[in-house]
This record gives C-alpha cells, structure tokens and sequence, in this order.
C-alpha cells in the first residue's frame, strides 16, 4: 500500500512538473509573438513614415533646385543694377538687394529643410531595417518554440506512458501538438493579413472620410463607398477564415455537403472548374473521421488552386462497406513527386500525419506537365 502511494505521488509530481514545463513555454511563445506583433506593427508605421519622407525629400530637392536657379538670376540682376547705377534709381537698387536677400535666405532654409528631411529619411531606413530583422527574429523563435512544445510533449508522454500504461493517450495528443500550432500560427497570419489589414485601412479611410465632410462632402460619398466595399471584403476574408477553422455544414450536415461548398467557393475565387462525384451509400462518419478527411481533402484542393495552374479539379468519394476512399485529382502542371520524397512542403506532410492518426493509406501520383493524383482509404 505504501509503495503504491509512493508510486502515485511520483506520478502526480511528475504530471505537475510536465505541465509547469509546457505552461512556461506557452507563455514564453505567446510573449515573444505579442513581441512580434508588436514589431510588425511597428515597422508598418515606420514604413508609411520612410515613403512620406522620401516623397517630402524630393519635393523639397525640386525646390532647393528652382530656388537655386531664381538665386542665381537674382544676383546676375543685382550685379547688372550695382554696374550700372546711374541708369537705375535708388529705389530699382534696393529692390534688387531686397530681392536677393529674400531668395537667399528662402534657399538656406529650404536647404536646411533637405539636410533635416535627408536625416530623418536615413534614421528611419535604419530603424525600418533593424525592425525587420526583430520581426523575422520573432516569427522563427515563435516556429521553433512551437516545435519545442510538440517535442516535449511528445516525449514527456512517453515518459509518463512508460511510468503509468493507463495514461496512454497522452502519447495521441503529444502527436498532434506540432499540427496544432502550426494551425494556430497559420490562422494568425490569415487574420493579420486579412481581416486585421482590411480593418487598419478601414480606420483610416474612415479618418478621411472625417476630414472630408466638412471640405468636400462629394469627395466623401465616393470615400465611404469605397470604405463600404472595403468592409464587404474584410466580411468575405473573416468568414472565410471562419469556414476554414470549423466548416459548420460539416456537423450539421456531413462531409459531402461541405466538400461540394468548399469546390463552389474555388469555383467563384479561382475559375478551376470543379467535380464532385460521389460513389456507394453517402453516410454519416465518426466525428473524428469527418473532421480527418475534410481537412486532407481541403489541403489537396487548397494546392490544386494555390500550385497546380489546373483547369479542371475532380473529387470522387467512393463509400464502401469498411473503407472509405476519396481521390483528388487535378489538370495542373504537377510535379517531379520523387524530387519532392525528404523536402515536402508542411501541407503534405500534415496530410500524412493526418492519414496517420486516421491510421489509413495515402498516395501521391504526379509528373511535371501531366497534373496530380491523391488517393486516400479510411477504414470506418
């Protein structure tokens, strides 16, 4: 009794210390990418302020240059009255020199306006280039430390798994984490260059639209339509993400539907013409199967439209008694497939992980010029 106490008190120790250790690397990941956001943000301002100042630099050179040349005429002219001081009156004489004093002292500051701007652009060019090497620093340390998470979970499961065989499922999500996060990452990036740009510029057409009311109320109806088509979009870009994280016709009414919503909507975006073909008796799946083949079904349509140039993409499912088979097919431009065996992109390899989990068969078929075939078999 006392060894068993023993034993279980270890294991708790042992679960608190798993969980302190990848609760502390959570953190640090979210820290750092708060870092990179912050980062990004800040070098998109920094940005903007580079191409104000370069435009102000050049329009401030174009003026030092005209100002320049009205100097130089001014002083020829002054020089022909001061020569020539008994055909000019006193009043011709100090027009002259009043005129060339203004142009001058006009041309020193404009001059010391360009040596100020030329500063500032020079500053903000460094600033602009350390901030990028702080936002690519970022987004690898956020990566690698996903990584990390994925392998100590992975291997402190084990751990566990070898201490207590009843703590075995451990082992099924230590396999997923490394996905999981990618996934996370992913979406962020979609909804930072998506949603979250289209709702920056909203913000600042609608500043605009502000300042223009009063000024120009034409000009403010033409600037509100356009903001109103750039709400649209930001709406069609957040749905789609939406969509992408959690397609809800897929609980509600089956991989089948969805699939066929997914091939409308690469219809309407791409112009691929898409096929669907269904085989055997369309049936409700375990959740988890659903959820498995939708997301290698929808990560070989996603390279079909992002890759293959095709024209034309099929899709059949063919639903037998034990199994379930379901093939992409494209027209694309394909791919060496045995160049691509040790460096495949992270949608193929998450499919094979997927089909993994799934604990069924993939193959990848393709040549350059001759498309791209991919058969999936799902036991059931």
């Amino acid at each position: 009794m006392g060894e068993g106490r023993a034993k279980n008190l270890d294991i708790n120790v042992l679960d608190k210390i798993v969980k302190h250790t990848i609760g502390v690397v959570e953190k640090s990941k979210s820290q750092i990418f708060d870092i990179y956001e912050a980062a990004r943000g800040e070098m998109e301002n920094v940005k903007r302020d580079v191409e104000r100042i370069k435009k102000e630099t050049t329009d401030i050179i174009s003026r030092v240059d005209a100002l320049g040349k009205r100097e130089r005429r001014s002083r020829l002219r002054l020089m022909e009255v001061s020569r020539n001081f008994h055909e000019y009156n006193e009043v011709d004489i100090k027009a002259a020199y009043e005129d060339t004093s203004n142009v001058q002292l006009e041309l020193a500051m404009a001059k010391l306006q360009e040596q100020t701007l030329r500063h500032q652009r020079d500053d903000l060019e460094i600033r602009l280039k350390v901030l990028k090497q702080t936002v690519e620093k970022a987004e690898n340390l956020v990566s690698q430390v996903g990584a990390v998470l994925g392998y100590l979970g992975n291997q402190m499961g084990s751990v566990v798994t070898e201490i207590e065989s009843l703590k075995a499922s451990q082992i099924f999500g230590a396999n997923i984490i490394r996905a999981q996060e990618e996934e996370r990452r992913r979406v962020a990036r979609e909804i930072h260059d998506g949603p979250a740009q289209a709702m920056a510029n909203i913000v600042f057409r609608a500043e605009v639209c502000e300042k223009l009311i009063d000024a120009d109320i034409a000009r403010a109806k033409d600037e509100l339509k356009d903001l109103r088509g750039q709400v649209r979009i930001a709406l069609q870009e957040t749905r789609k993400i939406i969509f992408d994280l959690r397609p809800m016709t897929l609980d509600d009414l089956g991989l089948i539907p969805t699939i066929r919503k997914v091939l409308d909507m690469i219809k309407e975006r791409s112009g691929i013409f898409p096929e669907l073909i269904v085989m055997g008796e369309d049936k409700r799946l375990d959740s988890h199967i659903e959820i498995g083949l939708f997301r290698i079904i929808q990560e070989a349509l996603h390279n079909v439209e992002k890759h293959s140039k095709a024209g034309t993409v099929r899709v059949r499912i063919e639903f037998v008694r034990s199994n379930v088979i379901a093939i992409v097919e494209d027209d694309g431009q394909g791919f060496d497939n045995s160049e691509n065996i040790g460096g495949e992109s992270f949608g193929l390899m998450g499919m094979r992980e997927r089909i993994n989990l799934l604990q069924g068969e993939i193959s990848i078929q393709s040549k350059n010029g001759s498309g791209t075939k991919i058969t999936v078999n799902v036991p059931i």
